[in-house]
């Protein structure tokens, strides 16, 4: 079972910048898509960027051109780059694995996550 662990949330102004990161209990290179989703209080998780098997990434149109998510694979830690903040960027982020995914699988859904993190808070004031 692979664990997650996330860190480097925080609180910023809008505009502002955090990478946050997510280190993994074992290695994950080619053996599951990761991913970050987040998720406000009361509604379902969404997934904002995955990278997949291969190694392709995958991001939600709400933050394309802002995150940027990569991978350290002699380290076991996924990274999402998050500049130019907005207040509608605030919630609960998490990371995830996706074991038993296509090659080129995007896992952004929930339903293709086998591992979670515990999450990370992720609050952006205007």
């Amino acid at each position: 079972q692979v664990q997650l662990v996330e860190s480097g949330g925080g609180s910023v102004q809008t505009g502002g910048s955090l990478r946050l990161s997510c280190a993994a209990s074992e290695y994950t290179y080619s053996r599951y898509c990761m991913a970050w989703f987040r998720q406000s209080p009361g509604r379902e998780p969404v997934g904002v960027a995955a990278i997949t098997r291969a190694e392709t990434s995958n991001y939600a149109d709400t933050v394309k051109g802002r995150f940027t998510i990569s991978k350290d694979n002699t380290k076991n830690i996924l990274y999402l780059q998050m500049n130019s903040l907005k207040p509608e960027d605030t919630a609960m982020y998490y990371c995830a694995a996706g074991a038993g995914v296509g090659w080129y699988s995007d896992c952004r859904a929930p339903t293709l996550i086998t591992y979670w993190g515990q999450g990370t808070q992720v609050t952006v004031s205007s």
